[in-house]
């Protein structure tokens, strides 16, 4: 067998193996966010809305997106969702368009910062008048172990380097005159 019979035989076989890489590839989604995995139905005042969750059950300190849909669409319509902790602590923000579905309202990567029963408020302003409704989600508790026990395991490399250092300078000695010229 020759070079050149090896080098074709080498090219057909790259060609064979990006030809299955690329066939093997998941198809484009149609919708961006065709990954929520539940939806829950909250009326707004006139205007039913679809909240959806790509993640759930729902999780303390888990990141996950929410999507809010009204029925009809959200043109001509503005509004804000109103995050209710369980402690009673409230954060107001505009509903905006989400990243990567434009179509929509939503939250793109957040977290709710404790478990227990969280209220989404949502007020809508629109063709129909102002509407107010509210969501209650069940979150469960964080998931894996205390966030300071992670924080502690996580920081045992960075202690272990220091101490390192730390052992191979005093072991060493900072250097002196008298020892480079020796």
């Amino acid at each position: 067998m020759t070079i050149l019979s090896k080098l074709r035989a080498m090219v057909v076989m790259l060609c064979a193996v990006a030809a299955l890489w690329v066939g093997a590839a998941p198809a484009a989604a149609a919708d961006p966010l065709d990954y929520v995995v539940h939806t829950e139905q909250v009326q707004v005042g006139p205007y039913p809305v679809t909240v959806g969750f790509t993640v759930w059950p729902l999780r303390a300190m888990q990141s996950l997106d929410f999507t809010f849909e009204p029925d009809g669409g959200i043109a001509g319509k503005s509004g804000t969702i109103t995050t209710i902790a369980p402690d009673g602590r409230e954060e107001v923000d505009r509903l905006s368009r989400h990243p990567r579905n434009r179509d929509v309202w939503g939250l793109d990567v957040e977290s709710l910062g404790s478990s227990g029963t969280w209220t989404l408020r949502f007020t809508i302003n629109g063709p129909q008048g102002e509407g107010t409704g509210d969501l209650a989600v069940d979150v469960l508790r964080q998931p894996g172990p205390p966030l300071a026990l992670s924080w502690f395991v996580g920081l045992i490399p960075l202690a272990l380097t220091l101490a390192f250092f730390a052992v191979v300078w005093i072991r060493t000695g900072p250097r002196t005159n008298a020892d480079k010229n020796s």
